[in-house]
């Protein structure tokens, strides 16, 4: 799965739903590290802007965190956002 450069969703809203839909898989498991920026950025085709506005969308949501100096790795998942 990758961003659809035709698609009128924002290109970070795409990069987003595809990692949020990689951590309901079990692709990303919790405490795992998140590919780098650089990683997202060559294997979707997308501007550096661009990814780091989806992890910060995912951070906000609660998916992932970030520590300085150490990465962005998946939330555990009682940090989840709930399904409705």
């Amino acid at each position: 799965m990758t961003v659809d450069q035709l698609d009128p969703t924002p290109i970070y809203e795409q990069l987003a739903r595809i990692i949020r839909e990689r951590i309901k898989a079990g692709d990303l498991e919790e405490r795992q590290t998140v590919p780098s920026e650089t990683s997202l950025q060559q294997e979707h085709g997308i501007a550096r802007g661009s990814v780091r506005r989806a992890m910060e969308l995912l951070r906000e949501e609660g998916w992932v965190v970030t520590i300085q100096g150490r990465g962005t790795f998946v939330a555990p998942r009682e940090r989840w956002p709930k399904e409705e």
